[in-house]
């Protein structure tokens, strides 16, 4: 069944013509509000059926399931996650487009508008207070200037996650599923992968877009891991060794690590801990793995205690 077909298959509106997602609808509707887009917002709406298809297909959205949406615009997703799932919150920043969705999605009860900053949200009250009592499956096309921070905010937060199914640009969709020695490899891949396992479910051309974005379009699949793939003393020590390590790509790991060292002698330190995991000190960040950099990590934090 190709994605447009799923996406018909899981509907209970009598035809396709009734969806906001459809180009000839979402034009209309946002000629009839007289809406300007706001490049503040990142606002680019999407169009395509056949991708939307793809995006809810990669999510495995389930009549039982809770989904949040981060940036519903006029409704076009959101619409069809009421239509797939149990439940959707909707986070929207741009109080204008609040009077448009609960006009668009008045018949669906099930769906819950906040307008706010999501990511100026304590994501725990947030499930508190929106009685959120199980994994919730994150879908949404995010605004790419902060995709990276809503991400993090997501995982970082204790929210009961599920998955997140994201629209992205298409670079940093690449980045965050590469392995070490591309050169896609950077500390986003790893911090991603630390929390998810990463699968890209399908690439966007600009043309799926009003208005068309500057660059390619992905959609991302992100399964949230039940455990980290790795055991590691100090969590925060690692990822301060992870952003160290690539933040001057050119650089020997242990030039541009030692700064994130707390030893007294932090180049040697660093020196000695890479020679005892049997790797030279002109190694840079982009060829240790995951599992290495955790490694590395114990072993400083190991010679920090004894000094």
């Amino acid at each position: 069944m190709n994605p447009k077909d799923y996406l018909v298959s899981l509907l209970h509106v009598a035809t396709e013509e009734q969806l906001i997602a459809a180009p000839k609808n979402t034009t209309a509707l946002l000629q009839r509000y007289g809406f300007q887009f706001k490049k503040q917002f990142g606002q680019n709406f999407l169009i395509d059926l056949h991708v939307m298809g793809k995006i809810v297909r990669a999510a495995q959205i389930g009549p039982e399931d809770v989904c949040l949406e981060i940036g519903p615009g006029i409704g076009s997703l959101t619409q069809i996650l009421a239509e797939a799932s149990g439940r959707v919150l909707a986070v929207e920043i741009d109080e204008r487009l609040i009077p448009i969705l609960q006009e668009n999605l008045a018949a669906y009860e099930h769906v819950e508008m906040i307008c706010a900053d999501f990511l100026e949200l304590d994501l725990t009250r947030f499930a508190a207070e929106h009685r959120v009592d199980r994994p919730l499956k994150v879908v949404a096309n995010l605004p790419y200037y902060i995709t990276t921070p809503i991400i993090m905010h997501l995982f970082e937060s204790g929210l009961p996650l599920d998955s997140i199914t994201v629209m992205v640009q298409e670079e940093v969709a690449r980045r965050m599923q590469a392995g070490p020695g591309s050169k896609d490899y950077g500390a986003l891949s790893l911090a991603v992968q630390y929390y998810a396992e990463p699968s890209i479910a399908a690439f966007v051309p600009q043309n799926c877009f009003i208005p068309r974005p500057g660059v390619g379009s992905a959609v991302i699949h992100l399964k949230r891991r039940s455990e980290p793939p790795v055991a590691v003393r100090d969590e925060a020590f690692l990822f301060s060794l992870i952003r160290a390590a690539f933040e001057q790509r050119r650089k020997t790991l242990v030039n541009s690590v030692s700064g994130a060292v707390r030893a007294p002698a932090a180049k040697e330190a660093v020196q000695k801990a890479l020679q005892n995991l049997g790797f030279s000190e002109t190694v840079r960040g982009e060829a240790l793995t995951l599992a290495e950099f955790a490694r590395l990590a114990d072993a400083l934090m190991e010679g920090d205690s004894h000094g």
